[in-house]
């Protein structure tokens, strides 16, 4: 099934995407093979992935999420069931403001 995740980047950004293997897309990107937004701003960590039930909502999630302005976003990142791991707050840092 595929995932949509969230990547916190080496600039405090944060990038949306779709993958059918989240953690080999994570390499991909950590590698600089990921797309040309994460290759300029490495390293990336994953901070939040969900699974859904098909590639067409994985598409529809992924364009919702893409649409939410920074601190919805954020709050996204604070659902149970969606994160990865825990942030050091470096996503967060200026992000609010």
């Amino acid at each position: 099934m595929p995932f949509v995740y969230m990547l916190c980047c080496a600039d405090g950004s944060l990038y949306t995407g779709i993958a059918k293997d989240a953690d080999k897309r994570l390499k991909q990107h950590q590698a600089g093979r990921g797309g040309s937004y994460t290759r300029a701003r490495r390293p990336v960590r994953m901070v939040w992935r969900r699974e859904v039930a098909t590639w067409r909502e994985a598409m529809q999630a992924e364009r919702a999420i893409k649409r939410l302005p920074r601190t919805k976003k954020l709050a996204l990142l604070q659902t149970p069931g969606g994160q990865v791991g825990t942030s050091d707050g470096s996503c967060v840092t200026g992000l609010l403001t």
